[in-house]
């Protein structure tokens, strides 16, 4: 699924996870927001979210999810397993148009309508049309700096906006520091 209009990438290094995504609304071949807000914190600010494309349905998926978490006690994994299932097996959710990366301190899962829920082997992720080439500047940095999440989320973002354009560097990251100290 190809989403034009946005870039979220998550990552967890040295015990932090930093989830940034980019402000640019695209409408057709017109830039209409600059500084929307695609990364924020559900559940009791316990979970963060960032999504890719359509913005209504997006934010029907958030609250679909913060709904599962609460009847879920917080459960992320079972949260999200139970979002994919009804958004697959729906009628009405079938047709929304968007993907969605969820982290609490110790899981990262990408979303989809297609019922994936997908723990990267790697500790990050990338979706929506920057996201592979923020993933490939984030994989780089992790490799090759001794910067920590958020300062390599920043920059592969600050990458990614100055690559694709449907993605700006107007960006929000949220942190969540873990129980691990691993690189």
């Amino acid at each position: 699924m190809g989403m034009h209009g946005t870039t979220i990438l998550a990552l967890e290094h040295k015990g932090t996870i930093a989830v940034a995504g980019d402000g640019q609304i695209t409408l057709n071949d017109s830039v209409v927001k600059h500084h929307a807000k695609k990364v924020r914190r559900i559940y009791n600010d316990k979970i963060i979210v960032g999504f890719a494309g359509a913005t209504a349905d997006a934010l029907n998926l958030s609250e679909r999810l913060e709904k599962k978490l609460e009847r879920y006690n917080g459960n992320l994994t079972r949260s999200a397993v139970e979002l994919a299932r009804d958004w697959r097996t729906d009628k009405y959710l079938r047709r929304l148009d968007a993907l969605m990366v969820a982290v609490d301190e110790t899981r990262m899962f990408l979303i989809s309508g297609n019922g994936d829920v997908i723990e990267p082997d790697e500790g990050m992720v990338g979706i929506g049309s920057g996201g592979t080439t923020a993933l490939a500047a984030a994989g780089a940095l992790v490799k090759n700096t001794n910067m920590g999440a958020e300062d390599i989320v920043r920059e592969a973002m600050r990458i990614a906006s100055s690559i694709c354009i449907y993605t700006n560097d107007s960006i929000t990251v949220e942190v969540i520091e873990t129980d691990s100290s691993s690189s």
